[in-house]
């Protein structure tokens, strides 16, 4: 298969998955998102698989991929609602870091044209008792800029399990077509060979008698 067919395609949409999975899980680290971190995690592991079986030539990482891209969308579709505050889900309650901490969003403090103010908390004293209360100039808020990043996943999952399945009835056609040659071009058959010197004999027979 050339380099201009749906293989090469397929390879170069795994290449931008990593690359934005990588770019996530950079932020979702900052901002301690736990279980997007496990999330971005595995679906780095699964889209290496998917490139190697593509490159080797195995269909059955790339059935792992597809099986997998079905379960990731799933994951960015509850990460738009959980954002979006969809079905009684809460963008402020701590489901994405397991509870284990009071981080958010990375962007929620640090996004395009955001300011935050620090104030001492009430009642205690020290220079190190600070606090962010509020944040101020966001050019775009935090929670759309996380629906965006899980729609360019969903959008990149679903074309690549589409040339993943274009991938897989490829390969399946491949192993095919080796076999049919395979039986095709055998010019003499055993049996053939083996049963050439008893018709001879049995000619020979007739022309004596």
């Amino acid at each position: 298969m050339g380099c201009c067919t749906g293989r090469c395609t397929f390879i170069f949409l795994c290449t931008l998955q990593l690359l934005s999975a990588l770019e996530r899980q950079v932020f979702d680290f900052l901002g301690y998102q736990w279980a997007a971190i496990v999330a971005n995690f595995l679906h780095i592991i699964v889209v290496i698989l998917g490139l190697f079986g593509t490159i080797q030539y195995r269909p059955r990482y790339i059935v792992l991929y597809t099986i997998w891209t079905a379960l990731w969308v799933t994951w960015n579709i509850f990460i738009i609602c959980f954002y979006l505050e969809v079905g009684g889900l809460s963008k402020d309650s701590d489901l994405l870091t397991f509870n284990i901490s009071e981080h958010h969003s990375w962007w929620s403090e640090h996004g395009p044209g955001c300011v935050s103010r620090e104030v001492p908390l009430s009642g205690m004293k020290g220079t190190d008792s600070r606090s962010y209360i509020s944040v101020m100039g966001c050019a775009i808020e935090y929670h759309y800029i996380e629906v965006m990043h899980s729609a360019v996943q969903i959008f990149l999952a679903l074309l690549g399990f589409v040339y993943a399945c274009y991938i897989i009835s490829l390969f399946s056609e491949d192993a095919d077509g080796f076999d049919v040659t395979a039986r095709g071009f055998e010019p003499f058959p055993i049996y053939h060979v083996s049963n050439q010197p008893s018709n001879l004999l049995l000619k020979q027979s007739h022309l004596s008698s």
